[in-house]
């Protein structure tokens, strides 16, 4: 294709700040929302299944009906349900990979990625065989309607960015716990791997607190996010962090390429990169 199936990877493959939009709970998985969310103006939409419900027949139809108004569609992420704790919970969770991929999803958030081991066996449950992974062929078809592509060349183009310079699934990591955060440097540099953040309420609950932005503030909690920030840029992958107009042209300058956004931080960043030129 002459584009890009996924814009969230066009824009980072071009050192361009990300906005995301959706939460980590309380999606609206129906068809009607997907034809709303067609034309979002967001780099890609986050759908919470780790604190939301795994509603795999719900997020089909919000993929069908965005895919209704145009394909490719925006960009799905989701956050997957199980945690990256060790690798036995990821292979007796690999099914909820494979068929979310089938659903035409374009990648996932790993929570709680402690180590590098799990964070390999994702990477190797989102490739296919023919890649040395372990997903196999039938659901190729119905996630190509939804990419507008076909299936052969959903098969070339579903693997891992930047791992594949032609991929079109990112993963991402949240490096949110004690545990995790001891093994940063490790995981975030797992091939494939795209993006990693600090997840600082859960960090901050790994510390005894309770996840309250004046705990982010604490010397402990600046020192996680510089460590996550540190393996990143380590690693060669993005760092997302929530941005506000305030504070938006900084954390670019200092090298975040992710955030939580809304339409106004979106034209900010767009000013800013106009005012550079």
């Amino acid at each position: 294709m002459a584009t890009r199936v996924n814009t969230a990877i066009r824009r980072l493959a071009n050192d361009e700040p990300v906005f995301y939009i959706g939460s980590h709970a309380g999606a609206e998985l129906t068809f009607d929302a997907g034809v709303g969310m067609a034309e979002t103006w967001a780099d890609y939409i986050n759908i919470g299944m780790e604190h939301g419900p795994l509603d795999l027949a719900g997020l089909d139809q919000f993929m069908k009906g965005m895919a209704s108004v145009r394909t490719p569609t925006p960009a799905v992420l989701v956050e997957l349900p199980f945690e990256a704790r060790n690798v036995e919970i990821v292979h007796a969770n690999a099914w909820q990979i494979r068929q979310l991929l089938t659903l035409g999803v374009h990648g996932f958030m790993l929570c709680h990625a402690e180590r590098p081991e799990p964070v390999a066996a994702v990477v190797e449950a989102m490739r296919y065989t023919f890649r040395g992974g372990t997903r196999g062929s039938g659901g190729q078809g119905a996630a190509a309607a939804i990419w507008g592509v076909s299936p052969s060349e959903y098969l070339e183009l579903a693997d891992l960015w930047p791992m594949t310079p032609s991929g079109e699934l990112l993963l991402g990591l949240k490096i949110e716990n004690r545990r995790a955060l001891e093994n940063a440097f490790e995981t975030t540099a797992v091939p494939g791997v795209a993006f990693a953040e600090w997840g600082p309420a859960d960090m901050s609950m790994s510390h005894g607190l309770r996840g309250t932005p004046e705990d982010f503030r604490r010397p402990e909690m600046q020192a996680a996010r510089q460590r996550v920030f540190d393996a990143c840029k380590s690693a060669g992958i993005a760092f997302l962090d929530g941005c506000t107009e305030d504070n938006l042209a900084a954390k670019l300058n200092d090298g975040v390429r992710i955030s939580p956004g809304t339409p106004g931080l979106r034209e900010l960043a767009d000013r800013l990169a106009a005012e550079r030129l």
